[in-house]
């Protein structure tokens, strides 16, 4: 079963359990699955999906970080509930020891060297790590490796 179709199935369950909270978030995530096709004129595969489901997280994030700080602990547990379920969506995640060593192997492959690289590595990790490990995680990788 495709992920689309889990995610079509799940909206579905959400309805006859009546959950309204679990559905208004799959019904958001499909929203974007469906914009996504239209402004692009293609049919989502898993790891496209995979990439909306974690752009739709670091939203539920940065969101949850700012209604902490502005007190709203009402908006911080709804933004929660979204987040796990969103969560739900996303493959097993890479430790952060594979992450590292996946960054060490592309390091050595495009042969970087110093800071002025980070952007080079980070295209070749987004594409290969994506889906994968946070992007944040890649990042602090990244950095890592080139400031040895």
């Amino acid at each position: 079963m495709s992920l689309k179709d889990r995610i079509t199935e799940d909206m579905k369950a959400a309805m006859r359990a009546k959950e309204a909270a679990r559905l208004l978030t799959i019904r958001g995530l499909m929203a974007a699955m469906k914009q996504k096709e239209v402004d692009e004129r293609i049919e989502l595969d898993d790891v496209a999906i995979v990439g909306i489901v974690d752009k739709l997280i670091k939203q539920r994030k940065d969101s949850i970080s700012q209604f902490a700080a502005a007190g709203r602990t009402d908006l911080v547990d709804k933004e929660t509930a979204e987040l796990q379920v969103l969560e739900g969506y996303l493959p097993a995640r890479l430790s952060a020891e594979e992450v590292a060593a996946q960054v060490a192997a592309i390091v050595a492959e495009l042969g970087a060297a110093g800071p002025g690289d980070m952007g080079k590595v980070m295209g070749a990790a987004k594409t290969r790590l994506a889906g994968k490990a946070d992007m944040a995680q890649v990042s602090a990788a990244v950095k890592q490796a080139l400031s040895r």
